[in-house]
């Protein structure tokens, strides 16, 4: 570990301030344990895009992200030009600290800092399959963005909205089912037209679709229970054209695993996704809304080296 140039992506403000409070504590083990590196603090959105890059730059060997997966999600395109890897060989370490943090659900990475550290101690790798997303940013700016969880669109945009503009001191999960609470009462489904792969072509009235790498978003709803992070593939599971009571006699079935087990909800398998709709539809990419549709969303299997317990 010694040999290898390490660099430390830490965002202050995650998990309310607490990550913050925390690093000079985290600071300090991780020297004891992972010997000599830089690190870079964030102090508002884009800021860790711009520090892994730099950190690229300046040849680290690993960048460690300390935040949340919004933060993870900045220093994954910051590790990614439009046609890939930047430095292919560089290695993602990640040591959650925030109220949601999703992607450890479906990845074994570790809260407790010890064994945090003692995961990116060991460097043992999977590659990380990303998400490429060519979108409609703001003011219809085309754009593009990877993600390494989950990107949805519909109600998931709404909910990502609501749930960033308002406090998340109640935690990951309390916070985001507040506003998908809130935002189901509100919220109007959209007619989408959908193609994934050349298998599925047509217009869907849909609550929302996800486009899943992970397995879990929005603080613990467990939307794609077949999703592996290494195999290539996007689970997508569309919320059909279910009432208003059915979505919340249905509701427990997005927590518990069994969402694909509700009737007009479709699940499909698929490397290229195309969605665009006459109404506007927001989208929700690795807990952010940053657009809306349309989109193409791109499979980047094998993306990065990421830093796993197994």
């Amino acid at each position: 570990m010694a040999s290898r140039k390490i660099a430390f992506i830490v965002n202050p403000h995650a998990a309310a301030g607490s990550a913050g409070r925390a690093w000079p504590k985290i600071k300090a083990l991780a020297r004891d344990r992972l010997g000599p590196f830089s690190d870079h603090i964030t102090t508002g959105p884009g800021d860790a895009v711009r520090l892994t890059r730099q950190a690229l730059r300046n040849g680290a060997d690993i960048i460690v992200c300390v935040g949340g997966d919004g933060t993870l999600n900045e220093v994954v395109n910051g590790l990614m030009g439009e046609d890939g890897p930047i430095r292919p060989e560089t290695m993602l370490g990640f040591i959650p600290r925030s109220t949601g943090c999703d992607l450890i659900k479906t990845v074994p990475i570790y809260r407790e800092l010890d064994r945090a550290l003692d995961v990116i101690k060991n460097a043992h790798t999977l590659f990380l399959d990303l998400g490429r997303i060519r979108y409609q940013g703001r003011r219809a700016k085309p754009s593009y963005r990877y993600f390494h969880n989950i990107a949805s669109f519909g109600l998931g945009g709404e909910v990502a909205e609501r749930a960033n503009r308002t406090t998340k001191a109640l935690g990951g999960f309390l916070s985001f089912l507040r506003a998908t609470l809130v935002s189901l009462l509100k919220y109007d489904k959209k007619r989408i037209h959908l193609k994934v792969d050349n298998g599925f072509d047509g217009d869907v009235t849909v609550w929302n679709i996800a486009i899943a790498n992970g397995q879990y978003h929005g603080g613990g709803m467990w939307v794609a229970p077949g999703a592996r992070v290494d195999d290539g593939l996007f689970q997508v599971t569309v919320i059909g054209d279910l009432t208003l009571p059915q979505v919340f006699l249905n509701l427990p079935n997005l927590y518990n695993g069994k969402i694909d087990q509700v009737a007009k909800v479709i699940s499909l398998v698929g490397k290229r996704v195309e969605a665009s709709s006459d109404q506007r539809v927001l989208l929700d990419v690795d807990g952010e809304q940053i657009g809306a549709l349309p989109v193409v969303i791109e499979m980047v299997p094998g993306a990065v080296p990421f830093i796993t317990a197994v």
